[in-house]
């Protein structure tokens, strides 16, 4: 759980306490996770552009960073890769990170340092899957395997000024440790095409981490060389 933490510090740096409950699914939930469970076999990849606000309770600031992300289902698992910029720099500029998620091990590179860090989960793959898939690509099914799940009902959003049905969603993990790095999470998700607009994450500190999507693509091209890892012979690697 440790390096869980590390990857999704890292990941939204760059990504009340509830109590576990088990409770039966109103008919509106039963619906929106039937409609993920069917968008999600149709999921092959998705891209989007993001914002990451991130809430420092004890200093009372916000930090921004933004970016480009996507997802990619292979064979059974979810790919990802994501790039970081300078929120206040031009459309074209060297990104501050590179993040990738490939095979249950995780690449953090910092392009300002040179430095990679690599991290082996995979004892942890499916639990780092279930945060990944939250919003992109997961199903019904996956939700309801980690977490369990308030429905706060519908709302709409906007993506590139266009309004997109979602169903607000509270999830509390199963899993004890994983309730150690947050209380809860919201998400807003589309179940018509199992995509998330907004995440919110609580941590146990008081310290929330906004994320939200705009400009989705499902199932288009994915670009991969804009989020290849560029190191050379002077990159420090750091292992975990």
């Amino acid at each position: 759980m440790k390096h869980v933490r590390i990857l999704f510090a890292a990941a939204l740096t760059l990504s009340a306490a509830g109590n576990a409950y088990s409770q039966a699914p109103s008919p509106q939930l039963t619906y929106v996770l039937k409609q993920l469970d069917t968008a999600s076999a149709k999921f092959q990849r998705a891209t989007a552009d993001f914002q990451w606000d991130y809430y420092e309770k004890i200093v009372h600031d916000t930090t921004t960073q933004k970016g480009s992300i996507y997802f990619e289902r292979n064979k059974g698992a979810t790919d990802m890769g994501a790039i970081v910029v300078d929120p206040n720099a031009g459309p074209k500029t060297k990104p501050i990170k590179v993040i990738q998620y490939d095979a249950g091990i995780v690449q953090m590179f910092d392009t300002g340092v040179d430095q990679l860090t690599v991290i082996h989960q995979t004892n942890n793959q499916a639990e780092i899957e279930s945060f990944l898939t939250l919003g992109f690509g997961g199903s019904g099914t996956d939700l309801v395997r980690a977490w369990n799940i308030t429905d706060m009902g519908p709302e709409t959003l906007t993506d590139n000024g266009q309004p997109v049905k979602v169903e607000k969603l509270d999830l509390v993990g199963k899993d004890a440790d994983a309730r150690k790095n947050f209380t809860h999470i919201t998400v807003w998700v589309d179940p018509t095409h199992a995509v998330s607009l907004k995440q919110i994450f609580y941590t146990t500190s008081g310290d929330y981490r906004t994320a939200t999507y705009t400009n989705i693509k499902v199932n288009g091209n994915v670009h991969k060389d804009q989020f290849a890892i560029k190191k050379d012979k002077n990159t420090t690697v750091v292992n975990h």
